[in-house]
């Protein structure tokens, strides 16, 4: 591969501009916003900003409804990404083995990537609605079975399945992909030994499969904490009685409703500590176990 050289430094700087701008305008400037709220309190009616240091924090930390939605947020990340990736990975199989239909199947399961988490939310809200749909006729047979408008487990599962069902789709990419890169020479020789169905997924494609599932993990665990608002918002807005309040959605609740700026922006330094410290302690301890061929 031949390297590209520039004869003029001001032509690669103007190529290079549009992108820095982007990311300087989308990522640095919001970033560094955030951070001087998040120690400065807004004076009364406006005025300017007071520094106040680790008051906001200490404000966060000290408040009960604050852990209650990092509660709730963990429960929903680890429901979330369980259902998701364990769906995903059943597809890819199906998929990979090309049971009768599977191109079909192969086009369907990428589409639902591309539908925005708004839209999920407004679809899944209808289906899961307990006056009408399948929901009424189960709710006339088992009255009071199905409620997410008063009861908050059923409000986290209906949120939980929206989520997962929106990134079952990302995960089945990379779960195939990973499935039709195993040479069909381990597989045929596995069969060849006597080695049924689960005995070769278990013994040689899911072992092959630890760099993928690794990568997705990560993938989804950062995504259940910080792109689910659109999906709460929808759904069932925090409620009912905060049941369903994740971290994301109650940084914009306080920040743009509550008019709590500095407490937002505080939030949302420490949600972003939050995220890059799962990062880490995944990459410093699950990795381990993860066989790179």
């Amino acid at each position: 591969m031949r390297r590209a050289y520039f004869k003029n430094n001001w032509v690669a700087a103007l190529m290079v501009a549009p992108q820095l701008l982007i990311i300087f305008i989308f990522f640095y400037w919001p970033t560094s916003q955030a951070l001087y709220w998040a120690f400065t309190l807004e004076q009364p009616w406006g005025g300017g900003n007071t520094w106040v240091g680790f008051d906001n924090f200490s404000a966060i930390l000290t408040d009960d409804l604050y852990w209650y939605s990092v509660q709730v947020s963990v429960i929903y990340a680890i429901g979330s990404t369980v259902l998701a990736v364990g769906m995903a990975l059943i597809l890819a199989v199906f998929v990979d083995r090309q049971l009768r239909g599977f191109k079909a199947y192969k086009i369907g399961m990428i589409w639902p990537y591309a539908i925005a988490a708004p839209a999920v939310g407004l679809a899944f809200r209808f289906i899961f609605n307990p006056g009408a749909g399948i929901m009424l006729y189960i709710n006339q047979v088992f009255p009071g079975l199905w409620d997410p408008i008063s009861n908050g487990n059923h409000a986290m599962a209906m949120v939980v399945i929206a989520g997962a069902w929106k990134q079952v789709a990302y995960n089945f990419i990379f779960f195939l992909a990973g499935l039709q890169s195993i040479p069909r020479s381990l597989l045929e020789a596995g069969a060849m030994d006597g080695a049924r169905v689960l005995r070769r997924m278990r013994d040689i494609q899911l072992p092959l499969l630890t760099p993928t599932f690794f990568f997705v993990l990560v993938i989804n665990i950062t995504d259940s904490f910080t792109d689910s608002f659109g999906i709460v918002d929808t759904m069932t807005g925090g409620g009912p009685a905060r049941a369903t309040n994740l971290m994301v959605f109650k940084i914009f609740n306080d920040g743009f409703q509550g008019l709590d700026y500095s407490g937002a922006a505080a939030q949302s330094i420490i949600l972003t500590i939050l995220v890059v410290s799962l990062t880490f302690v995944q990459f410093r301890y699950i990795e381990r176990k993860v066989h790179y061929t």
